[in-house]
């Protein structure tokens, strides 16, 4: 009882902090209005206080503004659909960028993908948008269609080479797949993918934790993705 009272207390303490997350946000083409926002925010900020860690020294109002705002983009985020162009795109960009990785023998530079692409910075920025976006999509969502309507991140994953094969699979073989190809990843990778898709923590989140950039994380997470696909794609040709 004791506890409860307290959690309550501590949520009203800190409801002006989801009014100011949302009034600070300007989104666009969403389905949400202000009210439904705040009440997503809600949810962020009693998800932060419950894991909440003293023991890091970070503030709780600057630990729960990141909670706030990421559980209310994530939400929308989840809601707001991805065009095949753009997955598309993502694609290319990953194909160019092994290419590149292959040739060199390093990490390309972003001047060369777009080289590579015949693309400029902006329509690079918008790819990277797309990583942005689908990095909110659960795993389990990110490697398998549910419905097989939507345009989600398995249109990228997917070959087109091995589409037959795929399909004469089950959702347990593949999920199967999935999970062995997971385990040969570097325990780095897992847990970024752990972190992303299962803890859902953000971007900036996960970078404080490793102590890296915040495009880093997300290179890190676009190359395991490109690696699951890989290694996938050459169990269904074998």
């Amino acid at each position: 009882m004791y506890y409860e009272n307290d959690r309550e207390k501590e949520i009203i303490k800190y409801l002006p902090l989801v009014e100011k997350v949302v009034s600070g946000l300007s989104i666009k083409r969403s389905d949400y209005d202000r009210d439904d926002l705040y009440n997503i925010g809600v949810i962020g900020l009693m998800d932060a206080l419950e894991k909440f860690d003293k023991t890091k020294k970070v503030p709780f109002e600057g630990y729960a503004y990141i909670r706030i705002k990421g559980t209310i983009i994530d939400e929308v985020r989840k809601t707001a659909p991805v065009s095949r162009t753009r997955l598309g795109q993502l694609n290319d960009y990953y194909r160019a960028k092994e290419k590149l990785e292959k040739t060199t023998m390093r990490t390309p530079t972003e001047q060369e993908i777009c080289q590579e692409l015949t693309i400029n910075e902006k329509q690079l920025s918008k790819i990277h948008e797309t990583v942005h976006h689908l990095a909110s999509v659960s795993l389990e969502k990110v490697m398998f269609n549910e419905d097989g309507n939507d345009s989600e991140l398995i249109d990228f994953l997917e070959d087109d080479r091995t589409v037959d094969t795929e399909e004469a699979l089950t959702d347990k073989e593949r999920q199967g797949l999935l999970t062995s190809h997971i385990s040969q990843l570097s325990e780095r990778e897992q847990m970024i993918l752990n972190m992303y898709y299962v803890d859902e923590l953000t971007l900036k989140e996960i970078a404080f934790i490793f102590d890296i950039s915040v495009p880093r994380v997300s290179q890190i997470n676009g190359k395991t993705l490109l690696k699951l696909r890989e290694s996938m794609r050459r169990e269904y040709d074998d």
